[in-house]
């Protein structure tokens, strides 16, 4: 997966588990975030975040905040990818190469199988 954009920015804050307030090169700026769990232990006000120009134009914020740098005392920062997509479309590329199943093997995404989705 390659996103075409990439700037850094510094988290501020996020008000809801949408949407997050970075500084860009000084400036504020409303970002979706594509992740919507939690995050509280990695989007620490202050911190380094990567932040994705917006694939759509019909989407309300400029960018998307898609990684987050963590670092740790005495160990080299990490980059984390906060992008609930890219999984998925990293592993469908990897399977169309033929890497698992023979090239040109039906690939479907998060499909029912038997009774896996009754309760």
């Amino acid at each position: 997966m390659q996103y075409t954009t990439v700037v850094s920015a510094i988290f501020l804050e996020r008000p809801n588990r949408f949407i997050a307030i970075v500084k860009i090169d000084g400036n504020l700026e409303q970002v979706h975030v594509k992740n919507t769990g939690r995050c509280q232990e990695l989007l620490i006000p202050g911190c380094c975040v990567y932040l994705a120009l917006a694939a759509h134009s019909n989407q309300k914020t400029r960018y998307d905040l898609i990684a987050v740098k963590k670092g740790h005392p005495h160990q080299p920062p990490l980059l984390i990818n906060m992008d609930t997509q890219c999984p998925n479309v990293a592993m469908r590329a990897w399977l169309q190469k033929g890497n698992l199943f023979p090239i040109g093997a039906e690939i479907r995404p998060e499909v029912r199988y038997r009774n896996s989705l009754t309760f």
